[in-house]
């Protein structure tokens, strides 16, 4: 035993020398591949819809200052862009991680360079020139005409719909033929006339199912006739519209709910509970609609403290996809994150073809298993994914501070968090950092269990605390 505790941190040593060297090999081998998709992609969008699709990695060498009507507001951490050619996208925030994920040969060179140089400058390349601002009564900034090209072709109008790369079957179209552009909802307990309600907001790849499929079966009788509960399906996921000229930021998100769930479903006075991605949007939409929450129930909030100078959106990636090999999610994190066109690939692969992985599944497990988890997993595209993740969760960075301090001085509703302690995505510290800005947050860390595992397998118990929460908000 004594030797085996001599010989530990030695081999702990030994692990993350080698995680390091295995972790650049295979993100400079990724790199590459990504940019070898990104010309492979350019010919077949040329081919299959006769136009030439502009990416977030291509890069003019040439700038321009935006004109005309067309103005991109660039700044450390966040952008937003003040107008465009349709009415649709007016001052939505376009996160900078879209377009500023430099190769990591490049990021590693660089940094060895100016440490040899013991140059104290920022590693990150800055997006605009401050000497070539237009000085006017509109703030205008020199920006790289590519990303305007990549913006203006997000709004036009008539695009396909869904692109040759999505999957066209009826369950994944079936939002457009309804007659207008609203989310998809699940809802079940009261009809009319309910006391109160409850919002479920899913998280990232996922949809209303990871509610309705584990909490609705397992609710009392007596929520049933108590609470109306409306599961939703995020824009571009599930069952909801995933339109292709969307950039799937916040404020397209919040809107969407406001006009799905809130407008028709009359929702004045309501419960949030909160998975992930979907923390953010419960907590921008309670600053929103401050008198209207009864209580707030986060599941592993990613929400991580950004170090006084650094760029929020930038730490935020790299805190969530470290450009590790080990543990696994990291590194699926990491390629969801880092590589436009890889996960482009993956989503043709398995999003295109999501029937064929579900009869397979049910084949191999002799539909012995329920497979919405991989249900969940296969109702996006590639679009909708790629957006949503830099426009939510590293987009919304710069904000969450401003949110969270608004629900601890405004708001007097009932603040739980429930974390997992084996999550390996979203580590425990975002929750209490959580409760640092909300003093009166409520952190529970629920052992042996995980991201998923947090409701997945415990749903009847969390069921029951969920009750709970409701009972002691409404008396």
């Amino acid at each position: 035993m004594a030797l085996v505790a001599k010989t530990r941190p030695v081999l702990v040593v030994c692990g993350k020398i080698t995680n390091e060297v295995l972790s650049f090999l295979v993100f400079c081998l990724l790199d590459i591949l990504d940019l070898v998709l990104c010309y492979v992609y350019k010919v077949a969008d040329f081919i299959m819809e006769a136009e030439w699709r502009p990416c977030y990695c291509s890069s003019a060498k040439g700038a321009i200052t935006s004109g005309g009507g067309k103005i991109l507001v660039s700044e450390r951490g966040e952008s937003k862009v003040v107008s465009l050619s349709s009415s649709k996208l007016m001052l939505e925030e376009v996160s900078d991680t879209l377009y500023m994920r430099p190769s990591l040969v490049s990021e590693v060179s660089r940094s060895t360079v100016k440490r040899l140089k013991l140059d104290n400058r920022a590693t990150a390349v800055p997006f605009y020139s401050p000497s070539k601002v237009r000085r006017s009564g509109r703030s205008t900034f020199t920006i790289n005409s590519t990303i305007v090209e990549m913006l203006q072709g997000r709004v036009s109008v008539g695009r396909p719909v869904p692109q040759w790369s999505d999957c066209d079957c009826r369950h994944c179209t079936s939002w457009s033929s309804r007659g207008r552009k609203t989310l998809f909802i699940r809802a079940a307990g009261v009809k009319d006339k309910a006391r109160e309600d409850v919002l479920f907001i899913h998280g990232f790849i996922s949809s209303s199912q990871f509610w309705t499929e584990t909490l609705f079966p397992n609710f009392s009788d007596s929520a049933k006739a108590t609470y109306r509960f409306l599961a939703i399906d995020l824009l571009g996921f599930g069952r909801s519209p995933k339109p292709n000229d969307s950039l799937y930021t916040l404020r397209e998100h919040l809107e969407m709910i406001e006009q799905s769930v809130l407008e028709p479903y009359k929702v004045n006075s309501f419960h949030i509970v909160a998975h992930s991605l979907g923390c953010i949007l419960a907590l921008a939409l309670a600053v929103k609609h401050p008198g209207s929450i009864k209580s707030l129930t986060l599941l592993a909030p990613p929400y991580y403290q950004v170090p006084k100078g650094a760029q929020a959106t930038q730490y935020v990636m790299r805190r969530l996809a470290p450009r590790r090999v080990w543990p696994p999610i990291a590194f699926g994190a990491s390629l969801v994150c880092w590589y436009e066109h890889i996960t482009r690939t993956a989503c043709l692969v398995i999003c295109k073809n999501h029937r064929f992985w579900e009869s397979l599944t049910k084949l191999v497990t002799r539909n012995r298993i329920r497979t919405f988890l991989f249900d969940v997993f296969f109702s996006h595209t590639h679009n909708s994914a790629w957006h949503t993740l830099h426009n939510v969760i590293c987009g919304a960075a710069g904000k969450l501070n401003t949110y969270l301090d608004a629900v601890n001085d405004l708001l007097k509703c009932e603040v739980t968090i429930f974390h997992g302690k084996d999550d390996e995505l979203i580590p425990v510290e975002c929750s209490y950092n959580v409760q640092r800005r909300i003093p009166r947050a409520h952190v529970k860390v629920i052992e042996n269990k995980d991201h998923i595992t947090i409701v997945v397998g415990r749903q009847k118990a969390f069921a029951g605390e969920l009750e709970e929460i409701w009972r002691q908000c409404s008396s």
